[in-house]
C-alpha cells in the first residue's frame, strides 16, 4: 500500500455497494484516485474495497464515526499515511432521514440526528481544511430538499440538514480564496439504490426506475464539481428527475 503514488479520495458514509457512497467510491477509483471509503459497516465497506480492486483502482475500507473527533482525525490521519500522493477530494455523505413529530420528539433523537447530519460535517469539513489547505482540493457535502425546506414530520432532519448546508456555505466562502473548492449537492428525490430498492418484492422495472435519480447522474455531479476550474467554481448543484415535482 505504501508505494501508491496517486491522488487520493476520502467517502464518509458509505453503504451497500448500489448507494451513493459506494457509487462514488467506485467513480474516484475509476478516475485515479485512491479512495478511502469509511463507514459503520466492515463487512460493506469491504464488498465495495474489493469491487474497486477487481475493476484495476485502489481503495483503503476504514471503519469511522462520523459523530466522533477522534475518529474522524484518525481517518484523515490514515489517509495521510498511506501512500506519498496528497488528498484533493473529500466527500461527507452522512445521514438519513430522521422523522417524527417535534412535539413529541425524545431530545435526545433531535440531538442525535443534529450530530450525524450537521456536527459530524462539521468535524469532517475542519479536518479537510486543515489537511487539505494550503495545497487546495474538494470538499463536497451530499445536501437533500430538507436543506432549503421545511417540512411536516420532518423537523429534526430538516434541522440538520439545513444546518450542514448553511456550514458548507460558510466555508465555501472562508476558504475558497485559499483553494478550497467547497461544494453542496442537493438530491431532490429517491436514488435508485437499494435503499429504495430493497422496499420492492422484485427489482422494479425500468419505468419504476426512471422515477429516480440515477447513480450515474449524481456520480457525474460529484466529479463535475471536482474538476471545475478555479475561475468557474459552483457552490451548490441540484439534482431531480424530469418526473419530480418541485
Amino acid at each position: 500500500m505504501t508505494t501508491i503514488n496517486k491522488p487520493k479520495a476520502i467517502v464518509l458514509g458509505v453503504g451497500p455497494e448500489r448507494g451513493l457512497g459506494g457509487a462514488l467510491s467506485k467513480r474516484f477509483a475509476k478516475e485515479g484516485q485512491h479512495v478511502f471509503i469509511a463507514g459503520r459497516s466492515a463487512e460493506k465497506l469491504e464488498v465495495i474495497s474489493d469491487v474497486i480492486h477487481d475493476q484495476g483502482g485502489t481503495a483503503t475500507a476504514v471503519v469511522c464515526d462520523a459523530t466522533r473527533e477522534d475518529s474522524v482525525s484518525d481517518l484523515f490521519e490514515l489517509a495521510q499515511s498511506v501512500g506519498t500522493g496528497t488528498i484533493n477530494l473529500a466527500v461527507y455523505n452522512v445521514g438519513n432521514s430522521t422523522p417524527g413529530s417535534l412535539r413529541e420528539m425524545n431530545a435526545d433523537y433531535f440531538e442525535k440526528a443534529w450530530r450525524i447530519l450537521c456536527f459530524g460535517g462539521f468535524l469532517f469539513g475542519r479536518e479537510c481544511a486543515r489537511q487539505m489547505l494550503p495545497g487546495g482540493g474538494t470538499l463536497i457535502f451530499t445536501g437533500a430538499s430538507a436543506s432549503l425546506r421545511g417540512k411536516a414530520g420532518f423537523g429534526a432532519f430538516n434541522s440538520g440538514k439545513a444546518a450542514l448546508r448553511t456550514m458548507a456555505q460558510a466555508m465555501a466562502k472562508e476558504y475558497g480564496g485559499e483553494g478550497l473548492h467547497v461544494g453542496h449537492v442537493i438530491i431532490d428525490g429517491g436514488i435508485a439504490g437499494d435503499k429504495w430498492f430493497s422496499r420492492f418484492d422484485s427489482e422494479p422495472d425500468e419505468e419504476m426506475k426512471s422515477r429516480f435519480i440515477s447513480l450515474d447522474a449524481l456520480t457525474d455531479a460529484y466529479w463535475n464539481l471536482h474538476v471545475q476550474r478555479p475561475n468557474g467554481w459552483s457552490f451548490e448543484v441540484d439534482l431531480r428527475t424530469a418526473v419530480e415535482e418541485w
